[in-house]
């Protein structure tokens, strides 16, 4: 049974069965020609890319610029796109930790605009009831959980940091631990029907993101550090994006969104605005004029 947040999950569940899909936006005035046409990729159920997306979308589109934006199901393939060009800026990418390995294979062609967020972080997280407390605690435990910690898609940074990182530095292959990768809706139904049980369940997670507010969740602690040190988020973009759009890269680069501003766009975006991003966008817009003009002093 999918309880009080079963309908926002559904949504993102419809957003990311899109696949590959191309949303455009209208343009203002002085905008519909194809050299002032800037294409974003996000991955729709990554609320962070979401959310800064349609908030780029709205500031840029008063600037009379024509905004595209891609959906893609999986950061390998967005990766690809922003290498080959045909997506012009990553809005929300993690190039420090959860996507240095894209970074290693695509960073000749590409451009990292600024850091708009510090303080991302990956995580293994269990509900509040839960008694493990570190992820040392999953030794020995696998058979309460069918040995699965629920994952996110198979691309992810996170993913591979899970599988790479945290299982064997502390054994839990071992001890018959494996990551089920899914998607973020799957997980995140999981995680719900899981705690309206009040069952035991471990799952990927991050911050920031709107379930861990949502959700009664706590992270594990990582005492190896397998699931790497804060990092930020950061625009990147196609390589050459800052000479074809040089106001717009120095917008990215000024940009930025502390705790509480980054808490309450993805709140009405995600939650207030459940289906309509730009709307949530717009209702954030509205008391914090202050932030754009920040990016135009």
């Amino acid at each position: 049974m999918i309880g009080t947040t079963g309908k926002r999950i559904g949504a993102a569940a419809v957003a990311l069965g899109l696949g590959l899909s191309l949303t455009a936006c209208a343009s203002g005035e002085d905008g519909g020609s194809s050299d002032q046409t800037i294409t974003l990729g996000i991955i729709p159920s990554w609320t962070d890319g979401l959310s800064t997306a349609y908030l780029w979308k709205n500031v840029l589109e008063e600037d009379g610029y024509t905004v595209e934006i891609t959906e893609i199901n999986d950061a390998a393939p967005l990766y690809t796109g922003l290498a080959e060009g045909d997506i012009d800026v990553f809005p929300s990418a993690w190039p420090e930790v959860t996507h240095a390995a894209y970074m290693d294979e695509y960073g000749d062609d590409l451009e990292d605009l600024g850091t708009y967020y510090d303080g991302a972080k990956l995580t293994i997280a269990v509900p509040e009831y839960s008694e493990l407390q570190s992820i040392e605690d999953l030794v020995g435990k696998s058979a309460d959980y069918d040995g699965k910690i629920v994952g996110i898609e198979a691309g992810a940074g996170l993913t591979k940091a899970t599988q790479e990182q945290v299982i064997p530095q502390y054994g839990l292959d071992e001890d018959g631990w494996e990551l089920q990768t899914s998607s973020t809706p799957a997980m995140l139904n999981a995680l719900d029907e899981a705690v309206q049980a009040q069952e035991d369940i471990v799952v990927t997670l991050w911050r920031p993101f709107w379930a861990n507010n949502t959700f009664p969740v706590r992270d594990l602690e990582d005492p190896e550090g397998a699931l790497g040190e804060a990092e930020g988020l950061h625009e990147i973009a196609t390589l050459g994006f800052s000479e074809e759009f040089p106001e717009v890269a120095e917008m990215m680069g000024k940009a930025k969104l502390d705790d509480e501003q980054y808490g309450s766009l993805e709140d009405l975006v995600v939650n207030e605005h459940e289906g309509d991003p730009a709307a949530g966008v717009e209702a954030w817009l509205a008391d914090n004029q202050d932030w754009v003009e920040t990016l135009k002093g």
